[in-house]
């Protein structure tokens, strides 16, 4: 499916969200890593962006009009952020700040009064808890059992990738090698756990090996390729599925059979064996003799000929969050994993990411990482932990977090939101958000801004709900009432 022309829109709310960041700082059913396969959300594509220079100084400031009384700024600055407290146990009450003037949303009297009506809604079963801070301080301003764990759903994209930033920086790249044999019979292609490998960077991996062999000859060389890097089972637990493809440390396209860019798939049963075949392939085209088929290997102890690097870990964790990319998911909490020294596994990786949220300062008690991506009906997350989360990325103090908040789809607009907020309008454009779908669950943690300027985050989190079409209207609304704006 061809991505619509949404990159205007795109390009605005992730400026939007740096803006704000900076200011204020049972069985898995048909589901697209948290959505429906016939709500699969329309691709959004990458904002480009640069640095601003300012040009040398004018002898004399030209004269320039007025501007027009009509024109005020369309956009205020959020208000100072204060040094975070923490937030506090329980639902709050009374004016913030000692100021009785604050607009409805920024006073915790008033979130009550607006959102335990809407939690009442039958729609979101009988199983909810809340959460609700100001990102600025970091003070809880409703709650309604927030430290209880929950079944997240893809909501625990936000926890995962969380913690790879946190333990990997978001300059971080993931590889893919080409190394040769002492002999130079044998190559090795050794997968580093990039999903995001595609046709055209596998052809310049080639290209760039063709180049360090030719002082070699053409003689015929064999292909093996190395998935080491990971370990134990590669098929997820809710068993072969097209919203993910086998966990393995090598694959192409995270081993899509279509075109797809995102969401559910025909998938490869052997991603690695499949993406090491095309290479010999190309290999050849690039006048490399490849003798038999590729097996299984060990990469030899030299240095690679030929390398292959992912985008920044920064933008791998915005499109996880955009487009709830379960692959991707799966690869960076093993990227955690093997940053914190443990075995590269669904079980590692689960450690390494309740550990580096538990360095982080969130409160990790009864929370369970059974898997990165959320398919798990076993995690367990809180919503005090996910605006816990939400409220580091907007910390000043911690840029290194921040495309927790630039990745979040936008209501109505991008990723797994693009079809969402037709029942809540006045949340379309303002709520930033993860989606998290399972039969029976449903979650929506993000971030909203009020009409006095204060940045709140939030997570909503729903169990044995009767079904998404009564659920995610709920949460729509819920979020769209944290702007200010009219619930109904």
């Amino acid at each position: 499916m061809p991505e619509p022309r949404t990159w205007q829109l795109t390009a605005g709310s992730a400026a939007l969200g740096l803006a704000l960041a900076a200011a204020a700082v049972t069985a898995a059913g048909p589901w697209d890593s948290g959505q429906r396969t016939a709500e699969r959300a329309r691709a959004a594509a990458p904002a480009a962006g640069g640095t601003r220079h300012a040009p040398p100084p004018a002898p004399a400031a030209p004269h320039r009009p007025e501007p027009a009384p009509s024109a005020p700024g369309v956009l205020t600055a959020l208000r100072p952020a204060g040094p975070p407290t923490g937030p506090s146990t329980g639902p709050t009450t009374g004016p913030v700040d000692g100021d009785p003037g604050k607009r409805p949303a920024a006073r915790p009297a008033d979130l009550a009064a607006v959102l335990v009506p809407l939690l009442a809604d039958p729609g979101l079963g009988p199983l909810r808890t809340a959460s609700v801070v100001d990102a600025a301080t970091g003070r809880q301003l409703y709650g309604e059992g927030a430290t209880t764990p929950m079944t997240p759903a893809s909501t625990v994209k936000i926890a995962t990738t969380a913690a790879a930033l946190s333990a990997l920086g978001p300059d971080h790249r993931i590889a893919t090698t080409v190394t040769a044999a002492p002999d130079g019979r044998t190559l090795t292609l050794t997968g580093g756990g990039d999903p995001t490998l595609d046709t055209n960077r596998l052809k310049a991996l080639a290209t760039a090996t063709a180049r360090a062999l030719k002082a070699r000859g053409h003689a015929p060389v064999r292909l093996a390729y190395d998935t080491g890097l990971y370990t134990g089972p590669a098929v997820h637990p809710i068993g072969p599925n097209e919203n993910i493809a086998p966990v393995t440390a090598l694959m192409t396209r995270a081993g899509r059979l279509d075109d797809s860019p995102d969401g559910p798939a025909p998938r490869s049963a052997d991603p690695a064996r499949d993406t090491a075949a095309a290479f010999a392939g190309l290999l050849a085209d690039a006048g490399v003799q490849v003798a038999g088929d590729p097996a299984p290997g060990r990469t030899p102890k030299a240095a690679p000929l030929a390398r292959t690097h992912s985008a920044p870990l920064a933008d791998l964790v915005e499109r996880t969050l955009t487009h709830s990319d379960n692959d991707l998911a799966e690869a960076l909490a093993r990227q955690t994993a093997l940053a914190r020294g443990l075995p590269a596994s669904f079980d590692g990786a689960g450690k390494a990411v309740r550990a580096e949220l538990a360095a982080l300062g969130l409160p990790v008690a009864g929370t369970r990482f059974a898997d990165g991506s959320g398919l798990d009906r076993n995690d367990r997350v809180s919503a005090a932990l996910l605006t816990g989360l939400l409220t580091r990325a907007a910390d000043p103090a911690r840029p290194a977090l921040r495309p927790l908040l630039t990745g979040l789809p936008v209501g109505g607009f991008t990723g797994t939101l693009a079809d969402r907020f037709d029942t809540a309008p006045a949340g379309a454009g303002l709520v930033r958000a993860k989606t998290g779908t399972l039969t029976g669950v449903n979650t929506l943690a993000g971030t909203v801004v009020t009409p006095d300027g204060r940045l709140l985050a939030f997570a909503f989190l729903a169990g044995r709900t009767p079904s998404p079409y009564q659920a995610q209207p709920v949460l729509d609304r819920l979020s769209a009432a944290l702007a200010g704006q009219d619930p109904s």
